[in-house]
């Protein structure tokens, strides 16, 4: 599961850009998030991916069923239960 990890610089592009030329921002979003302006002021995000694996990567990541399901492993950890994966067999 190697992601090439997102540069932090965000780049800002206005809705009427975005609507000439939708195919050029969304290969460009490949490489990093865009904020779309409407009267200048931001009203979305462009996020593309590279690989159904980059999709994939980001349907996890904001799944709140398995957001939630990594906290309470965290926890139940933090409590002494679980299984060290030095302890798992090969």
């Amino acid at each position: 599961m190697a992601r090439a990890v997102r540069k932090a610089r965000i780049k800002e592009v206005s809705l009427s850009e975005i609507k000439d030329d939708l195919s050029r921002f969304l290969r460009e979003a490949e490489k990093q998030e865009i904020v779309i302006t409407r009267h200048g002021k931001p009203a979305g995000v462009l996020i593309g991916f590279e690989s159904e694996d980059d999709w994939f990567d980001y349907k996890l990541e904001n799944d709140p069923r398995f957001l939630e399901r990594v906290e309470q492993a965290r926890k139940s950890l933090r409590a002494g239960r679980g299984t060290r994966l030095e302890d798992v067999p090969k």
